[in-house]
């Protein structure tokens, strides 16, 4: 069973109305700047490099850095993922390149801020969170209606907190990288490899389109001329069927680092599962929750939930969902059963999750909620029109478009 991903998520603000608008209609709409978990010490043989991104996923742009520099793509560090259509900036790092290296680069929509050396590499999680600034366009009401509706909405959420699913780019442009995930964990490599190469979308571009098409009538060399260049992983699989090598031994050449996130973006989905099957109570415990401490990131077991909710309601701690692996604390009582349904309904079990390869999936917590931080809500006019726009801070891992389909009520 291959399941959608659930982007029908419930609203926790429904009885307030939103405010309309687009977001992300130029590039500077939506300005997304990394907190750093810690600043670079000076010395070291990393390099982190900060950068600013225009309109280019992070993913691209350590490729295209990588390529300017002949290294490779893995040798180059970062702490998260960040938006395309938006302007990004974070750190990077780079082991064993000299500052002289970086300072002359000239990638589109690529610069280098800063640079600065630091003993070890950057890895996902080192990360302590977000700032954004957000302009909407194009309001459904008055701009100061819109301010007046966005700060009722903020205050209730502020409250409550704001449900912490994970948007719909955690499943990328097509919504298949959960699919992905989900062959790799019941090791069918046939429906990864059909998933990864084939079954094209009217919304592709037309040389993918071509390119999956071709895998589909079994013309593998001809679909491996059809994929654009930088689809460095759709080559080497195609390059392993073209020697005819084993769906299996195809799969095998798929980036790791790939691997991992599309399994990830599973585990994201079946969270949004059971995220939205406790909405809009995620500020209430139950007796058998575990709860996340927001001090420290620890999780223990709710055994009172009345003698617990104090905490809950102050947002010292949170009810939590599932992050599926054969590792994972479960949860007891009506939150396991909420949670074993959603696992059911995938005919998988925590087991399988302990995969073959180096890809043993261990699993964890994620707290249900959220609460932004330092907000603050305005109204203005550009070279490109009127304005309602948003300033806040989030933890790492937690989506502002979530936030902002809870103010536009469409997004």
């Amino acid at each position: 069973m291959y399941v959608q991903a659930n982007h029908n998520m419930p609203y926790l603000t429904e009885r307030l109305p939103g405010v309309g608008g687009k977001i992300k209609v130029f590039w500077n709409d939506f300005f997304v700047e990394e907190i750093p978990l810690y600043e670079p010490c000076g010395r070291g043989n990393h390099l982190f490099i900060h950068v600013e991104k225009k309109g280019r996923a992070t993913l691209d742009a350590t490729v295209q850095i990588a390529r300017a520099l002949h290294i490779s793509p893995q040798q180059v560090g970062y702490a998260g993922l960040k938006d395309t259509w938006a302007v990004t900036r974070q750190w990077l790092s780079l082991e064993h390149i000299n500052a002289e290296q970086v300072e002359h680069l000239d990638i589109p929509r690529i610069k280098i801020l800063r640079t600065a050396r630091h003993e070890n590499k950057l890895r996902i999680g080192h990360l302590a969170g977000n700032r954004f600034t957000i302009r909407i366009r194009e309001p459904a009401v008055p701009l100061d209606q819109a301010v007046s509706r966005t700060e009722d909405i903020v205050n209730q959420l502020t409250i409550s907190g704001v449900g912490n699913f994970f948007g719909p780019q955690r499943f990328g442009k097509r919504n298949d990288t959960h699919k992905l995930g989900e062959a790799i964990v019941r090791d069918d490599p046939q429906e990864f490899m059909d998933l990864f190469l084939g079954r094209p979308q009217q919304k592709d571009k037309t040389a993918i389109y071509e390119a999956r098409s071709c895998y589909d009538q079994g013309e593998y060399k001809r679909a491996y001329e059809s994929w654009p260049f930088h689809f460095h992983d759709h080559h080497r699989a195609l390059r392993a069927l073209i020697r005819g090598k084993t769906k299996q031994q195809a799969l095998s050449a798929v980036d790791k680092h790939h691997i991992r996130l599309y399994i990830s973006a599973f585990q994201s989905d079946l969270f949004n599962r059971v995220l939205a099957a406790r909405m809009p109570d995620i500020d209430k415990l139950l007796s058998g929750d575990m709860a996340y401490k927001h001090d420290n990131g620890a999780c223990f077991r709710v055994e009172d939930a009345q003698l617990e909710q104090p905490r809950c309601t102050n947002f010292e701690i949170s009810p939590t969902g599932p992050l599926f692996g054969y590792l994972m604390a479960e949860a007891e009582g009506k939150t396991g059963e909420i949670e074993k349904a959603v696992l059911s309904d995938t005919n998988l079990e925590l087991a399988d999750f302990r995969l073959k390869n180096s890809n043993k999936v261990k699993g964890g917590r994620r707290p249900l909620r959220f609460q932004p931080r330092n907000v603050n809500i305005g109204s203005g006019t550009d070279e490109n029109g009127p304005y309602l726009e948003l300033r806040f801070e989030l933890n790492s891992g937690c989506y502002a478009t979530v936030l902002l389909r809870e103010i536009t009520k469409y997004v």
